[in-house]
């Protein structure tokens, strides 16, 4: 018992020591586990929400895929095709071809004055049907897909709030049908109305550019180039910076106001249906800096492709050639630019513009525009 005693008198501070390091290494050992065991859970959670979020962006990439294909084969197409059946009508230069055909043959020919009246009438009519054709191909191409774009995402996202976002989109059908029917219909606005006053202002324009240009001035690639550009330039200077919006769309006030008012603005129209708003969100992204950039962009990038086709239809390394024998060639151009979107080569210009995918990109995810 003494020697117990003495153990322990001797041992006491080893024996607390010892004592202490194990139970602190116990305690140790416990909570390391339980942080292991915390640390595993939240990986799992963590891999559980990546694996929600790559399928999530699966199934908005699949959609978004899923929506330009719309534009491609069922919007487009009949815009396109109504488009191009309206500028015939209301810019016919054959009948000034015809005059001048005609005239050689008649027993008492045109005179020099007749003629040169004339082709100055075809010059001008000729390169306002060609970049009417180029500017309108271009914005109502950008226009449709800014549609189909805000109708897909409300779309998604309607259906992902409904549906789940774990569960694919079948049946996206949350918009009332006769809203979505009329907002797409509402293409056609600028074939239906808005064709003569841009006919008009158009014709102005060039009438302005080309009254410099003589029949026997030599035009090589660059003039033609400057020449389209000066009057896309003059024209989309005429009245004000958002003018051209009178073309494409219906002016509503309650549109205008519902487009600029904020999130947070109280301000309710009883009567704006489903309809009103995607139009006034159709006019938000419109009237914004950013979609005025890439239609600049599409548009120079049209031009470019125009000017480059003229050359290998003209068997040229370059354009060189008197005006008057250059107008023949504008004439045929603005048929080609207004072809079925499979077949036209300059649709496809404004897909490759890299600005373009990334604007419509942006617009489906909901980046806000100024």
């Amino acid at each position: 018992m003494l020697s117990l005693r003495d153990f322990w008198r001797r041992h006491r501070r080893k024996i607390f020591v010892t004592a202490g390091v194990l139970g602190s290494g116990y305690l140790l050992h416990k909570l390391y586990n339980a942080h292991r065991q915390r640390l595993a859970v939240l990986e799992r959670e963590l891999e559980s929400e990546r694996q929600n979020d790559e399928l999530i962006k699966a199934q908005m990439q699949a959609h978004f895929d899923s929506i330009q294909k719309i534009a491609d084969s069922t919007t487009l197409p009949h815009a396109m095709r109504y488009l191009n059946s309206r500028i015939m009508e209301e810019l016919d230069v054959y009948h000034l071809m015809e005059r001048l055909m005609k005239g050689k043959d008649q027993p008492n020919p045109l005179t020099s004055a007749e003629k040169i009246y004339l082709w100055d009438k075809l010059k001008i009519l000729s390169f306002t049907r060609m970049v009417l054709s180029l500017w309108s191909m271009t914005i109502l191409n950008l226009y449709i897909r800014v549609q189909v774009n805000i109708l897909g995402r409300h779309l998604y996202i309607n259906t992902a709030r409904d549906l789940g976002s774990s569960q694919l989109l079948e049946d996206p059908d949350l918009i009332d049908r006769d809203s979505q029917q009329k907002f797409l219909e509402s293409a056609d606005f600028l074939p239906a109305y808005g064709l003569p006053a841009l006919k008009s202002n158009m014709q102005v324009a060039a009438k302005e550019v080309l009254q410099r240009k003589q029949l026997r001035d030599f035009f090589k690639t660059t003039d033609l180039s400057e020449t389209i550009m000066q009057i896309l330039g003059t024209f989309m200077s005429t009245k004000g910076p958002h003018n051209w919006l009178d073309y494409l769309m219906p002016e509503d006030a309650r549109l205008q106001t519902l487009a600029t008012a904020s999130n947070n603005d109280t301000t309710v129209f009883s009567d704006v249906t489903e309809f009103d708003q995607l139009m006034a969100e159709t006019r938000a992204v419109l009237t914004s800096a950013e979609f005025g950039s890439i239609a600049e962009m599409a548009l120079k990038a049209v031009v470019d492709a125009v000017v480059k086709e003229m050359e290998i239809q003209s068997g040229e390394g370059n354009l060189g050639t008197p005006l008057a024998r250059l107008i023949p060639r504008v004439t045929k151009m603005g048929p080609e630019l207004l072809e079925e979107p499979s077949k036209n080569q300059f649709i496809q210009v404004i897909r490759n513009v890299p600005e373009v995918e990334l604007f419509f990109t942006l617009l489906y995810s909901n980046m806000p525009f100024s």
